[in-house]
Formats: C-alpha cells, structure tokens, sequence
C-alpha cells in the first residue's frame, strides 16, 4: 500500500516567498502545559571543596515562557493574534507567567489552581553551558480542568487553528475530548504529542512527534521504508492529515495520504535544541492558518527550526528573521 505512495526530497528553497503571508490575521489558540523557564547565568571559576562539582556564581536571571506559553510565544512573535489557555499556581511564578504573557502580545486565559505550584524549570548557566536543570511541577487538580475544558468550548468560536502541546504534566486529560468538539467546529487542530499511546489525539489534522517520541508507539525501525509502513499505519488507525516526524539533524518528514515529503536540516550551526518543537509546530500552525500549503508550511518550519537552534535557551523566531525578503523591501 505504501509503497504507491510517492516520496520525494522537498526543495525548500522553492517555497522562500517573495513577501511574507498575512499572518496577523491568523487567529491561534495554545492549550496545554504552562511552564516559566527560569534561568541563572553565572561564572565558573573553581570547584566546590564539598563535592567535585563546579561553584557557579551568579550574575544574571532570566525568566522566559516555557512548554505550551513558548509555543504560544513563538506563534505571537510571528505576528499572528495568540491566546493560551492552561494551568498555573496562584503564586510568584503564576503572576511571572501573565506578565511576560502581556509583554508578548498573547491573551491569557490561564487557570489559577490554588492547590498546585506554577511548574518551573530552572537551569543554570555557567561558561555558556548548562550546568543543571532543577524541576518544580505538580499536576493540576480535577476543578480546574474541568473549568478549562468549559472555557475551551466558550473559546472555539473565536480561534481558527488550535494547537494543543501536551508536555505530559496534566494539563491536556481531556484531550480527545478538545480535538472532538474543535474538528466538529471546523478548526484545524495540531498536536505536539506525549507518552507510549497516541489513541487521545484520533482525529486531529496533524501530530507532530520527534524520533523517539514515535519510536515508543510504533517501535524502532532500520530502514527508511520500514518507518514510512509504520508512520503511515498509524497517521491511518488515527485518522489523521498529516504526520509530520521531526528528525534533528535529519530534517523533518511529512506524511499524507498523497505523499511523503522530506526536508533537510536548515540548521547552519546547532547551540541549543530546547524549544526548537515548540518552533516547528508555532510556525505550522500560522502558516496553515494563513493558508499555505502543507508543503509550503513545512519549508518555513524547518527555516524556524534552523534558526531558533542557533539560539540559546527557549527562544523565538521573528518575522523578519524568518521573511527577511520581506523587511529588505521595507527598508528600501
């Protein structure tokens, strides 16, 4: 069945538009885990006389959005009009959260859980390499999300694509029940995919895992044809568009019913892979709003994705960095 498929190598180049595409009418909302990424910048200059470990002394902090608030920041930056939905503590790092949400040009319709701390990831920097990472989280209470899952119905109408980021945390339990009620709604729903089934996310337009994400649902693989029969199998059981598979290095592959389109990394030189997912699927998703093609929409992905590599920490990807044909005319 498969093998009639045609496959081919997507020239990405071919899809640089002249001008950038109307993103900001693009209208996206972002439901799932909400992290605040918290980040201590320091020099290394000793060991610690208690254990042999390096003694990092802090210089800088940094607090940026993290998990579903960095897709959500991703997608702001590109210009499209943003709102996220999803958990936080009533606490210092909840209030941190909407913050940076308002500097960022996102709604926020953020859920304050009295009985759960905002989930923090704390890294520490030492020489322009990570250190540690420190990990705060709780799963939010029943109350809540059921109110979230009340205000997702209230919000459909008012979103054109829907990205649901799910980081595992708890924040998406009622996930097939969200992709239901937005594909009935007409919505196109992408999903940034978690954990050993992907049967929650039937029916969605598209899911987007990395290798080893899908590796724990359909198993490893040797050869290229081997991951088509099995990326395909499953974008069928699930009744989905497309399945696009992020592959590091290797690029990204697309998976439809009409094809398999494969792209190679953008990546010039790789800093820092944190975030770069959340990149990936941003860009999709306002593209696709926008209503690019899919082969379209994924050349400008994998542009993001090289990028935002490059950068350090969970960081974004601007229009104009992104459609710098479009800024030269500007400028002129």
């Amino acid at each position: 069945m498969n093998d009639k498929i045609p496959s081919r190598l997507l020239q990405a180049d071919s899809y640089r538009q002249a001008e950038a595409p109307a993103l900001e009418g693009v209208r996206l909302l972002v439901v799932g885990d909400v992290m605040l990424d918290r980040y201590w910048f320091g020099d290394v200059s000793r060991i610690s006389p208690e254990a042999p470990v390096p003694v990092v002394r802090i210089e800088k902090r940094e607090e940026r959005l993290g998990g579903a608030a960095n897709v959500a920041r991703n997608a702001a930056a590109l210009g499209t009009q943003c709102g996220l939905l999803g958990v936080v503590g009533n606490d210092e790092a909840g209030d941190s959260v909407e913050q940076i949400l308002r500097e960022s040009s996102i709604q926020s319709y953020l859920k304050r859980d009295e009985a759960i701390s905002t989930i923090i990831k704390l890294r520490v920097i030492g020489r322009q390499q990570q250190m540690v990472r420190i990990d705060f989280e709780d799963t939010p209470t029943e109350t809540v999300l059921r109110d979230k899952l009340t205000q997702f119905k209230a919000l459909l109408p008012d979103y054109d694509v829907i990205i649901l980021s799910d980081y595992n945390k708890g924040s998406l339990v009622d996930v097939a029940e969200m992709i239901k009620l937005a594909r009935e709604a007409g919505k196109t729903v992408l999903v940034d995919p978690k954990g050993d089934d992907f049967t929650p996310y039937r029916g969605a337009t598209m899911l987007t895992p990395n290798k080893s994400e899908l590796k724990r649902v359909v198993g490893s693989w040797k050869t290229e044809e081997q991951l088509t029969e099995k990326a395909q199998r499953l974008r069928e059981e699930l009744g989905l568009q497309a399945l696009l598979l992020t592959r590091s290095e290797e690029g990204m592959s697309l998976y439809t019913a009409d094809e398999v389109l494969h792209v190679n990394a953008d990546a010039r030189e790789v800093f820092d892979v944190s975030g770069a997912g959340d990149t990936v699927i941003a860009t999709l998703a306002a593209m696709l709003g926008a209503g690019a093609s899919m082969p379209e929409a994924l050349a400008t992905a994998n542009r993001a994705g090289g990028i935002v590599v490059g950068k350090l920490g969970t960081a974004t990807v601007t229009r104009d960095e992104l459609f710098p044909q479009r800024r030269r005319t500007d400028d002129a």
